[in-house]
């Protein structure tokens, strides 16, 4: 597969080219040179969004360091001495050359041609920032071309080869992983596909919880029992809905613990369909202790998408499976609590619960810490 080239990053490339990536604010060469403008006394990375200085006024230099031995000062706006910075931009860059190469995934060498790395950088850069490596991220973009595929096209053929699939033998032998079920089902929106589910009573209302034999598929929380029903059946429109207590019962008294105690068991299976950025940032919820809360913009930041924070908000919005993905504990950087399916005065009374849950916790802890050492004393 062939990429549109950039212009070389290493020590060798001309003053010219670099002008040519400042102009066209090119993501791809930050790290390999900064800009310095004399007019200023600042300099930038070669991406920065400033205004482009006229070019007799810049100077370019190989790193940060000798950009500020020779007298300039770092621009507040772009960050230079950043890498953090740097590393998102190049991934970002390199998303948008898988998504634009369609069906046809690139290797390692064409993308690392393509913006200036070598390959083994571009590859151990890509899976910090985004959690995934380069081919995994394809093979998701991919995946997302077939479910879209076979919910358009005439025939499950045409989708898969629209989507990439070389052959109709290598898509359903990896059906089960990519999609939970076969091509065909999904196709029919989840038909074949038995999801059981039961409706308990928890401190904040009526509680469904529904699943398939793989793990939690559902989780709601509501007055009306009906709402609850209604929301699962538009999330798995053709699927074989059936109210099993028995059945389901393991998952709800998983999730009734989770809201006792804020615990969510770190092996808990979910039955969930999500993109690879999703799956990112509903691990990432997954991590923060019960009774604590994250903003969007801090959620974005631990993941390494720093400038993803509507993105981040959305996979929160359509969480199937919150309490156990717990976006409740997700807010607004002023502490401003809102966006919950479920309601922001339910979502403030989880909360509630679970730093009520946390400082009992942390009271017993020291409470037992104490008769241990009464215990060791009395020993002596």
């Amino acid at each position: 597969m062939m990429i549109a080239m950039t212009a070389a990053t290493d020590e060798t490339a001309t003053d010219d080219a670099r002008w040519l990536a400042v102009q066209r604010r090119d993501a791809a060469h930050d790290g390999a040179f900064v800009t310095a403008v004399r007019t200023t006394g600042i300099y930038c990375r070669p991406s920065c969004p400033a205004r482009t200085p006229k070019r007799e006024n810049v100077r370019f230099y190989a790193s940060p360091d000798s950009a500020e031995r020779a007298g300039f000062r770092a621009c507040r706006r772009c960050h230079p001495r950043d890498p953090a910075r740097s590393e998102v931009a190049l991934a970002e860059r390199v998303c948008e050359l898988l998504r634009a190469g369609g069906s046809q995934m690139p290797t390692l060498e064409d993308l690392g041609r393509a913006v200036g790395v070598s390959p083994f950088h571009l590859q151990r850069t890509f899976k910090r920032v985004m959690g995934v490596s380069p081919r995994q991220y394809a093979a998701a973009q991919r995946t997302q071309r077939l479910k879209t595929g076979l919910r358009r096209t005439a025939t499950v053929t045409s989708a898969l080869y629209q989507a990439g699939f070389g052959s109709s033998s290598r898509l359903y032998e990896h059906a089960p992983d990519l999609l939970g079920m076969t091509p065909a089902a999904y196709r029919n929106h989840g038909r074949g596909m038995r999801i059981a589910y039961t409706i308990v009573d928890s401190p904040f209302g009526r509680l469904l919880a529904a699943g398939t034999e793989r793990g939690i598929a559902s989780v709601a929380v509501h007055e009306d029992e009906a709402v609850l029903v209604d929301a699962m059946r538009g999330e798995y429109a053709a699927a074989e809905i059936v109210r099993d207590d028995a059945a389901a019962a393991p998952w709800a008294a998983i999730v009734l613990a989770t809201l006792r105690d804020g615990a969510i068991p770190a092996d808990l299976p979910l039955d969930v369909r999500v993109t690879a950025f999703q799956a990112r940032v509903y691990a990432a919820l997954r991590q923060i202790p019960a009774g604590e809360t994250r903003s969007y913009s801090e959620v974005a930041s631990a993941i390494g998408a720093p400038k993803a924070v509507r993105a981040v908000a959305r996979a929160c919005a359509t969480n199937p499976t919150p309490i156990v993905v717990p976006c409740h504990r997700v807010v607004h950087k002023d502490g401003n609590v809102s966006g919950f399916r479920w309601g922001t005065e339910r979502k403030r009374a989880i909360l509630a619960a679970e730093r009520a849950a946390a400082r009992q916790q942390t009271a017993d802890n020291r409470q037992q810490t104490g008769r241990s050492a009464d215990d060791a004393d009395g020993r002596r």
